[in-house]
């Protein structure tokens, strides 16, 4: 971890370079959901307002595809079931 960046600074570029979810990123991390979401979405406006700007286009995003995946991950988990 780098001393001189703050981790929602350094949570937010991550996400971005990764077009990561808050999941993965925590996984990332080793840190909680919560954590990655409060420094995202709260702390990281008074650090670099711009980036803010950026990683939220990118939590509205996720947002809107959301229900989309959930309905990809069930689709897999039950097309293993019948074997």
């Amino acid at each position: 971890m780098n001393a001189d960046k703050p981790r929602c600074v350094m949570l937010g570029e991550y996400m971005l370079s990764h077009e990561s979810t808050v999941r993965a990123c925590a996984q990332a991390f080793g840190i909680s959901k919560s954590t990655v979401h409060k420094d995202v979405s709260e702390r990281l406006k008074g650090f670099s307002p711009a980036l803010y700007k950026r990683v939220r286009q990118l939590l509205d995003k996720n947002k809107e595809e959301r229900h989309i995946r959930g309905g990809i991950a069930t689709k897999q988990k039950y097309a293993g079931a019948g074997k």
